[in-house]
C-alpha cells in the first residue's frame, strides 16, 4: 500500500493555515475601536462650525457622543471637549476587550486544530497496514 502520510502532513498544515487566516482576521477587528474613536473624534470637530440643521446630520456619525447636541447652544463647546475627552479612554476599553475576545478565540482554534491534527493522524496510523 501507497504512504500517504505526507498527504496527511499537508491536510494538517492547511487546518493550521485556516488557524492562521483566523489570527489575520482578528489584526483587523483589533482597529475598530481605534478607527471609530478618530470618526467620532472627527465629527466632533464639525460640531462646532456647524449650523443647527447640519449638526442634526452628524448625528449617524457621533453615534453615542450624538448626546453633545442635546442641550443649549451656549454649552455646545464644553460639552464637545468633554466628550473628544472621553473618546480615547472608551477606545482603549473597547481595543482591550477585544483583544480579550480574540487571544480566547485564537487559544481555542488553536485547541481545536491540534485535536484536529490529533485525531487525524492517529486515524492515518490506525489505516495503515503494519510493515
Amino acid at each position: 500500500m501507497k504512504d500517504d502520510g505526507g498527504a496527511w502532513t499537508g491536510f494538517l498544515v492547511t487546518a493550521f493555515g485556516v488557524l492562521g487566516l483566523v489570527g489575520a482576521f482578528a489584526i483587523f477587528a483589533a482597529q475598530i475601536p481605534i478607527e471609530r474613536a478618530a470618526s467620532r473624534d472627527a465629527a466632533l470637530a464639525q460640531v462646532l462650525g456647524a449650523s443647527p440643521a447640519q449638526r442634526d446630520s452628524l448625528r449617524p456619525l457621533l453615534g453615542e457622543s450624538a448626546r453633545v447636541l442635546d442641550g443649549p447652544a451656549d454649552g455646545l463647546a464644553a460639552r464637545v471637549t468633554e466628550a473628544r475627552l472621553q473618546l480615547l479612554p472608551e477606545a482603549v476599553r473597547e481595543a482591550e476587550d477585544i483583544g480579550f475576545r480574540l487571544r480566547i478565540v485564537l487559544a481555542v482554534f488553536t485547541g481545536a486544530a491540534a485535536l484536529f491534527g490529533v485525531a487525524v493522524l492517529s486515524v492515518v496510523r490506525r489505516a495503515r497496514p503494519a510493515s
